[in-house]
């Protein structure tokens, strides 16, 4: 009797089941993920939503390093020999997450050439995402680093289509990840609204003409 060839592996099919080291689980909006200091013994993968992440410094202030999205990994710090979370995550909208211990993901970097891509893919772009953050806080001013910010949460940039409605986020979330106050957000956030670079009525609306913020010295209309 032959025996059945086995299946070409699928990285995507992989992270959408429920097998051994890995758990499926929905987040409702604010809903903690993790928190820091907690054990770092498991690598994360959103499935759909947005979560924030948040470093807190021993002075007590909060800053927001990331806003990971579908598609993107976090907590690989446990690849790394990293005992503890550097950082809290929390869910900024309905979320779907799935777990992966240590172990598994491990095991399946080292078994499946397609999964080892896609994560090295997954931390080559963040390592430039690292960088681009870095020469923005460095050399841009405070409104061409909002702009920015605005256009990464709509995607713009990423694979696939934008999404220019930007899940609730609030001015002051805004200010912690562009490094200012929330008053110079504001300012910022209405003379965009004014230019017809974005509709902001509670939710956000980005309009690709808000690239020429980050693209000029001035904000220009797009025509």
């Amino acid at each position: 009797m032959k025996r059945k060839a086995k299946l070409p592996f699928d990285p995507k099919v992989f992270l959408s089941k429920v097998n051994g080291g890995r758990t499926i689980s929905n987040y409702r909006k604010d809903q903690l993920v993790y928190r820091q200091g907690d054990p770092a013994d498991s690598v994360f993968f959103i499935q759909s939503g947005k979560v924030k992440k948040t470093v807190v410094s021993e002075q007590g202030k909060e800053a927001v390093v990331a806003l990971p999205g579908t598609g993107d990994f976090f907590g690989e710090g446990c690849l790394t020999g990293q005992q503890l979370r550097l950082a809290t995550v929390s869910a900024m909208t309905e979320c779907v997450i799935v777990r992966i211990t240590k172990a598994d993901i491990t095991r399946v970097i080292h078994e499946e050439p397609a999964f080892a891509e896609l994560f090295i893919a997954h931390l080559l772009a963040r390592n430039s995402r690292i960088e681009e953050d870095l020469v923005d806080q460095l050399f841009n001013s405070s409104e061409k680093r909002l702009a920015r910010v605005l256009l990464l949460l709509a995607n713009f940039g990423k694979e696939g289509r934008p999404e220019p409605i930007i899940a609730k986020i609030s001015q002051e979330t805004l200010a912690e990840m562009v490094g200012t106050t929330r008053s110079r957000v504001s300012f910022f956030m209405n003379r965009f609204r004014e230019l017809g670079l974005i509709n902001y009525n509670g939710q956000i609306e980005v309009h690709s003409s808000l690239l020429n913020v980050v693209l000029h010295d001035q904000p220009h209309i797009k025509t």
